[in-house]
């Protein structure tokens, strides 16, 4: 009678599958990635010149101002993530922060369309104040809360389209990342010529105009695709989980861990509808949250499960991952300041066309929309011959080429800058072509392709099930740090270059290129970077993976006596949307 009902169970539960989530749903994802990130890209690289040329901002003032909004957009992801992890579905969370986004360019359409909410100049950092700047300010804030809460969401609700544990899926969850890479490539072209291009040479405010509507219609038709969805049910949450182990850890500090790990407690395979995670001997003082003391009832905050323990040990891991990106995310920031400011002093014509300085990120995306095809349809199924790994190669591998990439990139930025000012001051009527910058650009837009989706991949697939949303905004946190690292580093060395320097003026300081020694911030980013890639070999290379984990031992996935009542598979297929 058992083997009958686990039969059913075992069929409704493939046809489940069949008929949510897939490619099929997934297609609509990537459609809203394309749209909304569009005028994501479209902005990171032009607002400087929208800080700079109408809203009075110096130059380090309107680097800093962009960075800060970029370095708060990707920490808010976080926020995303944990709402979506614990309150509401990916589906709902990515809907409400997308209405949040939509009005909060709105507004900046509405500012860049009335002068009377421009300031005057006024030769300060900054000439924002008032009104002027309430409106300014809510506007950029709601934008980053609402992007970030997209951020946070969007990405894990695609991967759950795909179920990692069958191996034809799993395989489809690695080219899923893939693909979403190029798709929000695409947009990002089509941000950064003809969104730029009208921003900067038509009017700002038909640029923010054209993309409101972009995103609405990207949000629209991610809604469109709810019947093809599997949308998964927030569960406990990862942050009070994370809290429990800590606390009672702390309260068990005197006890000494079990020689086996079989005396920790664990709730039976009967009582679980959570996945769970088998014991690792690393990290062993976080084992002792997990002694169940003698006339003790297992309750929260009084024992913790091994899966409860083994949830913040992945976690713990992945930190220095976390932390050995954030320098090259800190690079990233300066190909979307500084090198733009560098662009809107060279030679910008291509024949009788004025190219928009902003525009030269074109060069990289176009790369990465020709490379990513290539990647996914040649390299992949050849290197997947040779390693048996769904994604070719590993996370950590495709990241660490990232990391190398970054560095060259920025030592040729300042080789570039060199050549850019020498000429500048020597015949300042005759400039050279801004596509110098494609060199640096173009080798940082593959380095990016790499790390990025390494970066989503590895943190959703070794991320506990119940944590999916917040350790995948742990890749935005890197780039929200490295973003306000950035404004650290540019005034920390206009400070420190003020003091040492002859002419007393910082390495980035003022509104000339031409005087400061941008060069040289280029290639200390570049010895940093390098410094950094040395630590993160270091992290990559003891990295234990969850699923060297679950091989190793024979307790591992769930049983199918451990899925759902028939009854919620019924009600599924029945034309429920939720998991």
């Amino acid at each position: 009678m058992a083997d009958q009902e686990e039969t059913e169970e075992l069929k409704l539960l493939t046809q489940w599958k069949r008929k949510k989530g897939g490619f099929r749903a997934s297609m609509f994802i990537f459609v809203l990635s394309a749209l909304d990130n569009m005028g994501f890209v479209a902005n990171m690289v032009s607002l400087v010149l929208y800080f700079y040329g109408v809203m009075h901002f110096d130059l380090s003032s309107s680097a800093n101002t962009l960075t800060n909004f970029m370095g708060s957009t990707f920490l808010l992801s976080l926020v995303g993530g944990f709402i979506s992890d614990t309150y509401l579905n990916r589906f709902t969370t990515c809907l409400l922060f997308g209405s949040l986004e939509v009005l909060a360019l709105a507004m900046l359409t509405v500012e860049a369309a009335s002068d009377h909410l421009h300031p005057n100049a006024c030769g300060k950092s900054s000439c924002v104040k008032g009104g002027i700047g309430v409106m300014f300010y809510t506007s950029l804030c709601l934008l980053a809360l609402g992007i970030g809460g997209v951020r946070g969401s969007m990405t894990p609700f695609g991967a759950d389209q795909f179920e990692e544990k069958d191996p034809n899926e799993a395989k489809g969850l690695a080219s899923f990342f893939n693909w979403l890479l190029l798709s929000s490539t695409l947009g990002a072209i089509t941000g950064v010529t003809f969104v730029v291009w009208v921003s900067t040479q038509r009017a700002w405010h038909w640029g923010f105009f054209i993309i409101t509507i972009a995103s609405s219609i990207g949000f629209v038709t991610l809604a469109l695709g709810k019947p093809f969805y599997r949308i998964k049910t927030p569960g406990d949450s990862p942050t009070l989980r994370i809290a429990q182990v800590i606390v009672v850890g702390f309260k068990n500090r005197k006890l000494s861990v079990p020689e086996s790990h079989e005396e920790l407690y664990e709730i039976s395979d009967k009582d679980t509808t959570v996945e769970k995670i088998v014991h690792t001997n690393q990290m062993r003082f976080l084992d002792k949250a997990a002694i169940l003391q003698e006339n003790m009832k297992p309750q929260p905050w009084k024992v913790c499960t091994v899966t409860q323990v083994e949830e913040v040990k992945i976690l713990t891991r992945m930190l220095p991952i976390v932390a050995s990106t954030i320098i090259m995310n800190t690079c990233l920031a300066q190909l979307q300041t500084f090198s733009v400011q560098q662009g809107n002093v060279m030679n910008l014509k291509l024949g009788s066309f004025t190219v928009p300085a902003p525009s030269i990120p074109v060069i990289p995306l176009i790369f990465i929309s020709i490379l990513v095809p290539i990647y996914e349809l040649f390299f992949v199924p050849f290197a997947r011959k040779i390693t048996h790994h769904p994604s070719g190669i590993t996370q950590l591998q495709r990241v660490g080429v990232g990391l190398v990439l970054s560095v060259i990139s920025m030592t040729v930025a300042g080789f570039v800058e060199v050549k850019r000012r020498d000429q500048s001051r020597k015949d300042p009527s005759n400039p050279i072509s801004l596509f110098w910058l494609s060199f640096q650009y173009g080798i940082f837009g593959i380095a990016d392709m790499f790390t990025l989706v390494g970066l989503l991949e590895f943190f959703y697939r070794e991320s506990p099930s119940s944590m999916k949303s917040l350790s995948t905004s742990l890749t935005w946190l890197s780039m929200s740090i490295g973003y306000f690292l950035s404004t650290v580093f540019v005034n920390l060395i206009n400070v420190v270059t003020k003091r040492l320097t002859p002419s007393k003026q910082g390495w980035l300081q003022g509104f000339d290129l031409n005087q400061n020694n941008l060069n040289l911030f280029y290639w200390f980013l570049a010895i940093l970077s390098c410094l950094n890639f040395f630590n993160y070999l270091y992290w990559a290379s003891s990295y234990k993976y969850k699923s060297e984990d679950q091989n190793s031992s024979p307790i591992g996935l769930k049983t199918l006596n451990e899925m759902p009542l028939k009854h919620n598979w019924e009600a599924n297929i029945g034309g429920s949307t939720q998991d």
